[in-house]
């Protein structure tokens, strides 16, 4: 039976150093665990040349020692989801806040993580500390997981001593983040359910009830009404050559409803591929904010988020100027990145923070005469964040009006479309019995 030898921590997180019998490498972490060790390197004693699995350890401190599975070969799409970064932040620091050495609490987080790119990402970031690196510096050549903001936030609590502090900070951060995105989809997903149940009821009466109808008026011997020919032949594009049902027996060449059904998808990835161009994404973002009601919610949500990033950044220790620009970077609009870059700008010469603001004209006079009073008073962290607070009710309010703005214009719009239906059905029925008369 092979000889591993082994590097791992014990339950004080102090190193520890030895020698397992196992079958396999995956048989000697087993063991290993089961003695209250958390190993940091695996290896087999014997020279022989080495297959896949004669090395591991979650957290390695070598390229060598690297545990060859699954985990290695995932394929990963996009990045870590904010959820799961919140998670493991809200984790941290708890294991950091009870005094557990970093190096423990990485590979105790690592071990809880499933296979994919946050357990990738662990695992190299502990191998990046064990070998001397600071945990910003490691978090940084994992940008997937950890962003500019989180590595610039966690740079600042190990410069300033007060990790576990910036930790909870950052978590809080990500929560109240987390929580704004929720409200608004929650309150999206109504509105869309129902417009998207609606279309498949149109669209069932379009491609299957009014063939019935056309069906009996030609019988008639009458001139159709312009409403009811409209009804035909929408009716005749959405069926296409599915429900032949013009007088030649042939519908339209292609079925309308797919493209009915296609069009919310190509337009969303349209959008998706203009705001990738600088030039698309400024048009895009602009046109958004003036959207009438949307544009409201769009702005009340972007001050809060970048309020609230900026006042973190600031309250962490990060200099103003890096704040600021990882603020702009951040910020997700266009318009309000660029009133950013001009307060970045501004503050570099010396001059005022709200001064750019109010001549970008992208947020209320509210928001920057607190900005202004938190610059003289020197609290423009605390301002900041108080602004962030009051906005996120006011995006609350928005997404309430906007739902209770939205259920009596879909029941209006619904109830036009079906009657329409309806009297465009029975106007040749009423006009020729007014002829029979």
């Amino acid at each position: 039976m092979p000889t591993f030898q082994f590097e791992a921590l014990n339950d004080a997180g102090k190193p520890q150093k030895g020698s397992i019998n196992a079958a396999n490498s995956d048989e000697a972490i087993a063991r290993i665990r089961s003695q209250g060790f958390f190993p940091t390197s695996v290896r087999e004693q014997k020279t022989k040349k080495r297959t896949g699995s004669a090395s591991a350890g979650p957290a390695s401190s070598s390229g060598s020692g690297k545990k060859k599975s699954a985990l290695d070969i995932s394929i990963n799409v996009g990045g870590v989801s904010q959820k799961q970064l919140m998670l493991f932040t809200r984790q941290l620091s708890t294991l950091q806040d009870a005094g557990l050495p970093i190096l423990r609490s990485l590979a105790i987080l690592e071990q809880q993580q499933k296979p994919g790119l946050m357990k990738q990402s662990l695992n190299g970031v502990h191998e990046d500390v064990s070998g001397g690196a600071s945990l910003s510096d490691a978090m940084s050549k994992h940008p997937k997981a950890f962003n500019i903001l989180y590595t610039k936030m966690i740079a600042a609590g190990e410069v300033g001593g007060v990790l576990d502090l910036i930790l909870q900070r950052l978590s809080d951060f990500l929560e109240k983040a987390e929580k704004l995105k929720k409200r608004i989809i929650s309150a999206m997903i109504y509105p869309i359910a129902v417009i998207s149940i609606a279309t498949i009821i149109v669209l069932g009466i379009m491609m299957f009830i009014v063939p019935k109808f056309v069906e009996i008026f030609k019988d008639f011997d009458t001139q159709l009404p312009a409403p009811t020919l409209f009804l035909i032949e929408a009716a005749k594009w959405l069926a296409g050559p599915l429900l032949p049902i013009d007088k030649g027996g042939n519908g339209s060449w292609f079925p309308g409803f797919i493209v009915v059904i296609a069009a919310p998808f190509l337009l969303f990835f349209f959008f998706k591929f203009a705001r990738k161009t600088t030039s698309g994404k400024a048009i895009i973002d602009r046109m958004m904010l003036r959207t009438p009601v949307m544009g409201q919610l769009i702005s009340k949500s972007t001050i809060a988020k970048f309020t609230r990033t900026l006042g973190t950044l600031i309250n962490a220790g990060v200099p103003i100027l890096d704040a600021i620009k990882i603020t702009s970077d951040t910020t997700g609009n266009d318009v309000y990145a660029r009133a950013l870059v001009a307060v970045h700008d501004s503050v570099r010469q010396g001059d005022s923070f709200a001064e750019p603001l109010r001549k970008a004209k992208v947020c209320d006079s509210l928001v920057v005469n607190m900005i202004d009073v938190g610059e003289e008073t020197g609290d423009l962290d605390k301002m900041l964040d108080k602004i962030a607070d009051n906005y996120d009710e006011e995006v609350d309010n928005t997404v309430a009006g906007l739902v209770s703005l939205l259920e009596p214009i879909m029941v209006i719009v619904l109830g036009l479309i079906v009657g329409g239906i309806v009297v465009s059905l029975f106007l040749p029925m009423i006009t020729l019995m007014e002829s029979m008369m």
